[in-house]
C-alpha cells in the first residue's frame, strides 16, 4: 500500500504518513545514538546480561551455568551467548547498548511494514525516538540489556511474516527467540488456533535441538529441573520481588491474601486466552473494532490476537518486569493508522501514563514500590485489549420494513457493525 497516495481521512494521520525531512532523520538517529552513548558511561550497565555472558563464560571453562541460580534461560541460550563471552568488556559496553537499540528498532521497523506505513514517514522516523525518551523502560532494557530486547524484534518480524503466508518463516524466528529467551512460548498458542502446524513444530523444535546440543555440552545438564525451574516457579526471591509487576506479586503487597491474588491473576490470564480466541475467530468483515476498514487485510486481527496472549501471560508470570511490554507495544504503536485500533482510543494512552519518563510521582512510587505502576499499565493494557476483542465485534439489526412502510434506501435487515464504545486520541 502507498500510504503517500491514500487519504485515510485523518489530518493527524495523513500528516504522520508524509515523508520526514532530512533534519528530522538526523535529530531521530541523534536520539536514539544518545542514549546508547550515555547509557555505555553509566556504571550499572547490563547488569542482566551480565548472568547471561558469566554462564557462558562458566560453559567455556568446564563447568556448568546452572550453578547460578539466577540464570534462568534454556540451555540453548548458553551457546547463543558464547561470542559475548568472547568479546572484551570494553567493546561489549559499547556494543550492547547499541545492539539493544537496534533490536527495538527491527521490531518498530517490521512493526511498520506490517500496516504498510512507509518507513520514511514522520511517523515511522520520530515515532521511535519519541517512543526511547517518552517511555521510561526503553532507557531500562538498554541500560540493563536484557534479552527481551530479542523477543521485541522477533514478534514484530515474525507476525510480519506471517500475514504474508509464511508461517513456516515466522515459527523459526519465534524458535530462535525461545532459544534465546522463552518469553514468547505463549505466541505458539496463535499457530495453534490458526491451525499452522509447520510453523508450530518450528516454533517448538527448533529451541528444544538447540537446548539438547547446550545440554550436551555442559556438566549437570539435570540442575536446570532441580534448581533453576523450581526457582523461577517460585517466583524468584526478595532480589527481584521490588521490580515484580505480576498481580500475584503486587496484590499480596496491598495486602491481599496470595490465593486471592493467585486467583485473581489466573482468571485475568483465562479471560486474555478466551479473548484472543475470540478475536481470531471474529469474521475480517469485523476488522478494525466494529468500523469498517477497507485498508486492512487481517493484520489488525493478526496483531491483536497475539498480543492479547502475551499480556495474558504477563498477567501469571514470575517474575513479569516493566520492560516485558516492549514486546507488545510497538506493534500496538503502529496499529494506530487502523480506524478503530487501541491507539485510538484515550484510555490506551491514560494506560501508559504511570510510563513516561520525567512525570513525577511521589517518592514511594520512585524505587522499590515502582511495581506498582508497572502492573497498573500492564493490567489496564489487558483489560483494554480484551474489552475490544469481546465486545468490538457486537453488530446491531436494522428496523425490518412492514406493508405499507415507506421505502428504505438500506436491505431490510441489514446488519450494521456497533458504533465503537470509546472515542478516538487522534
Amino acid at each position: 500500500m502507498k500510504w503517500e497516495n491514500h487519504s485515510s481521512g485523518n489530518r493527524l494521520i495523513d500528516w504522520l504518513l508524509r515523508p520526514a525531512s532530512r533534519p528530522w532523520q538526523l535529530v531521530s538517529l541523534a536520539v536514539v545514538l544518545g542514549i546508547c552513548v550515555s547509557t555505555s558511561l553509566r556504571e550499572n550497565w547490563g547488569s542482566d546480561n551480565a548472568f547471561v555472558v558469566k554462564a557462558a563464560e562458566t560453559l567455556l571453562a568446564g563447568g556448568s551455568p546452572y550453578e547460578d541460580k539466577r540464570f534462568l534461560y534454556l540451555p540453548s541460550a548458553v551457546l547463543m551467548a558464547v561470542p559475548e563471552a568472547l568479546l572484551p568488556q570494553t567493546a561489549l559496553r559499547w556494543c550492547l547498548p547499541v545492539g539493544m537499540s537496534g533490536l527495538l528498532g527491527i521490531g518498530w521497523l517490521a512493526a511498520l511494514r506490517l500496516f504498510s506505513v512507509p518507513l520514511r514517514s514522520r511517523f515511522a522516523v520520530v515515532g521511535f525516538p519519541v517512543l526511547a525518551l517518552a517511555y521510561k523502560p526503553y532507557v531500562n532494557l538498554v541500560l540493563i540489556g536484557n534479552w527481551t530486547a530479542i523477543s521485541a524484534a522477533a514478534l514484530p518480524v515474525a507476525l510480519l511474516l506471517a500475514h504474508r503466508r509464511h508461517w513456516g518463516a515466522a515459527g523459526l524466528v519465534v524458535g530462535l527467540a525461545i532459544a534465546c529467551k522463552p518469553m514468547l512460548v505463549p505466541v505458539g498458542l496463535v499457530f495453534l488456533i490458526a491451525r499452522r502446524w509447520r510453523g508450530l513444530a518450528a516454533a517448538v523444535l527448533v529451541p528444544l535441538g538447540l537446548s539438547l546440543a547446550g545440554a550436551l555440552m555442559m556438566p549437570s545438564p539435570s540442575l536446570f529441573f532441580t534448581k533453576t525451574l523450581p526457582f523461577l516457579l517460585q517466583g524468584q526471591d526478595a532480589y527481584a520481588l521490588p521490580w515484580d509487576a505480576s498481580p500475584i506479586a503486587v496484590l499480596p503487597r496491598l495486602g491481599v491474601p496470595e490465593p486471592l491474588a493467585v486467583l485473581v491473576a489466573f482468571a485475568g490470564a483465562g479471560a486474555g486466552l478466551w479473548a484472543a480466541w475470540t478475536r481470531w475467530r471474529r469474521p475480517e468483515s469485523a476488522e478494525g473494532g466494529g468500523e469498517h476498514d477497507e485498508t486492512d487485510g487481517g493484520e489488525l486481527r493478526l496483531v491483536e490476537t497475539a498480543c492479547m496472549v502475551m499480556l495474558a501471560a504477563f498477567l501469571v508470570s514470575r517474575p513479569s518486569f516493566d520492560h516485558y511490554l516492549l514486546v507488545v507495544l510497538p506493534v500496538l504503536l503502529a496499529s494506530g493508522v487502523r480506524p478503530g485500533s487501541m491507539p485510538r482510543s484515550p484510555w490506551f494512552w491514560l494506560a501508559l501514563t504511570p510510563q513516561v519518563a520525567l512525570l513525577p510521582w511521589p517518592s514511594e512510587l520512585a524505587h522499590k514500590r515502582r511495581a506498582f505502576k508497572d502492573c497498573a499499565t500492564l493490567c489496564g493494557l489487558a483489560i483494554l485489549l480484551a474489552r475490544r476483542a469481546l465486545r468490538s465485534g457486537r453488530v446491531t439489526l436494522g428496523p425490518v420494513t412492514t406493508a405499507g412502510s415507506p421505502p428504505r434506501t438500506k436491505p431490510e435487515c441489514a446488519a450494521t457493525p456497533a458504533e465503537s464504545a470509546s472515542r478516538t486520541a487522534f
